[in-house]
């Protein structure tokens, strides 16, 4: 078990939580990482890149001149890959990037990044998260009061109020339990967590 100190929004100290080893202590696997880093990147690619091959290309049907005889280089159309308004060699076409990992290999994945955040004391557990109305400001005061400038921070369910606080500080990002992302665990540098939160996550990977 790892045992870490439980904060309030004030960034006081009010106890510890003993956070499981199955989740927050496993051993780190930086290719699954890896693979789910570039699987959310490459999911997120829309593909639609297209230029037109000499065959795609308006025009063109007449050839330019006569094969011999014109002290030119033998040319059979306008629209070949040479000239000016021909088409593209190896044009790009539209694609599908993506790739999937299975659920071990996102589960490995996750609680390798959660593991590496312990390690690091990247990690801070909050009793709890609620804010009484929108107001970035007050956000941003809880930020302060723990020492950061920006966290990636996981709720244990839905809050409009605490998201919507969040949302126009370009150093935080928010999200619930049940979609965590390893590209931005890592991208936001400490990751926050409520004991709801912690406790949610251990019962889903454990």
């Amino acid at each position: 078990m790892a045992t870490v100190t439980v904060k309030n929004m004030d960034g006081q100290e009010v106890g510890t939580i003993d956070l499981s080893d199955a989740v927050f202590g496993v051993e780190v696997n930086e290719h699954l990482v890896h693979m789910a880093v570039v699987s959310q990147l490459a999911n997120k690619r829309q593909g639609t890149q297209k230029a037109k091959t000499r065959s795609e290309v308006s025009g063109g049907g007449r050839k330019p001149w006569r094969q011999k005889g014109t002290g030119h280089a033998r040319q059979g159309s306008t629209r070949a890959p040479q000239w000016t308004g021909g088409g593209m060699v190896f044009a790009p076409v539209p694609r599908d990037y993506s790739f999937k990992m299975n659920r071990k290999e996102k589960a490995g994945a996750l609680k390798s990044v959660l593991t590496d955040k312990v390690n690091e004391n990247k990690l801070v557990v909050l009793d709890e998260l609620k804010l009484d109305e929108i107001k970035t400001k007050r956000f941003a005061e809880i930020l302060k009061n723990l020492g950061l400038d920006g966290a990636y921070v996981i709720l244990p369910e839905k809050d409009d109020v605490v998201t919507a606080s969040a949302k126009n500080i370009p150093t935080v990002k928010t999200t619930q339990t049940g979609s965590i992302s390893v590209y931005d665990a890592l991208k936001y540098g400490t990751v926050i967590l409520t004991k709801d939160s912690a406790k949610k996550i251990e019962e889903a990977y454990a």
